[in-house]
């Protein structure tokens, strides 16, 4: 699974990795300890353009689809498992068209050990973002009045698989990895077969994954209210 990462850079150092042509005004700071129901940025192609444009977008972790009766819905939803896409009322409308890019540092994950569940920071070897495959929704908050821009909620789930390689010992799943060409094409809308992108990621997945490292942190990362740059500094 995935529950929390960071994002230690944003903006306009992510433009160029995947092309984007517009990004937001409102993106979130940088958090070292980004948790369910924050804010983070997400990269997507809107259809609505044409041609599309491909976006960076501050959005809510947790999937809102857009037949909620309100956000809570959310709080559950932060991973979807890659193997139950199409079978899921919740995931499967977005899969067909409304597919993200989370571009992050690296993330935790909690590792059970003889001493108890021990966290670790995931990362790439190099300083370079990490993206993951996610889907967005659109959601409309009904008791806002039509013309109010906040009553729109755009929001993302991070999609995981069963854990492979070095990752295997760490945890049973991990997120689902991209590389920049899997990653171009998970995002376009004119796929017919998303599932065909997903499959060849999954293929691709031990690759990206052995060019990961990790390490022990302190357990203070547990505390959503700790956010600063010491959590993903190494302990003993």
């Amino acid at each position: 699974m995935c529950g929390r990462f960071v994002v230690a850079r944003v903006g306009s150092e992510l433009v160029g990795q995947l092309r984007v042509d517009l990004v937001s005004d409102d993106l979130p700071a940088p958090s070292f300890n980004v948790a369910p129901t924050a804010q983070a940025a997400i990269v997507l192609d809107s259809a609505k353009t044409d041609p599309p444009t491909r976006r960076l977008e501050s959005a809510r972790w947790g999937l809102v689809p857009s037949w909620a009766k309100d956000p809570s819905i959310g709080v559950r939803a932060f991973n979807a498992r890659a193997e139950e896409l199409e079978e899921k009322r919740m995931f499967a409308p977005a899969l067909q068209k409304r597919r993200a890019v989370v571009p992050v540092s690296g993330y935790y994950e909690w590792q059970v050990t003889e001493e108890g569940k021990v966290p670790l920071f995931i990362h790439p070897s190099e300083e370079e973002a990490l993206l993951l495959a996610g889907l967005y929704e659109w959601w409309t908050d009904p008791a806002k009045a039509a013309d109010d821009p906040t009553r729109w909620m755009l929001s993302f789930t991070i999609l995981t698989r069963e854990a492979i390689g070095q990752l295997g010992s760490v945890h049973q799943r991990m997120p689902v990895f991209l590389d920049a060409d899997h990653a171009d094409a998970w995002l376009d809308t004119d796929v017919d077969y998303p599932l065909d992108i997903l499959d060849a990621a999954l293929d691709d997945a031990p690759r990206v994954a052995e060019q990961l490292t990790y390490h022990r942190v302190a357990a203070a990362v547990g505390n959503v209210r700790n956010d600063s740059p010491e959590l993903i500094e190494p302990v003993e």
